[in-house]
């Protein structure tokens, strides 16, 4: 029973047909996409606990962990109209 994914294999069968320094700059580079994310994973994160820690409005769309896709409209979202209430 394999216990390696199909990614971990495809990775496994391309990286053995290259020379050993290429196999460490590829993983290393691997690494620091990886360690890269969680880098601004958590300086997102701050930032935004900042934000409202400080009593910065901070936009419903903008909140932490949205703001992307199709969920957010950003400058092409409906503006919408402040008055009285009286037409």
């Amino acid at each position: 029973m394999p216990l390696a994914s199909g990614k971990g294999e495809v990775l496994e069968a391309v990286l053995q047909f290259m020379p050993d320094w290429v196999q460490i700059a590829v993983l290393a580079l691997v690494v620091l996409a990886v360690v890269a994310s969680w880098g601004i994973k958590l300086k997102r994160r701050i930032a935004h606990r900042r934000a409202v820690r400080q009593g910065v409005p901070v936009h419903a769309a903008a909140q932490y962990g949205q703001g992307r896709g199709a969920d957010y409209l950003g400058v092409y979202a409906p503006q919408q109209r402040q008055g009285d209430g009286s037409a």
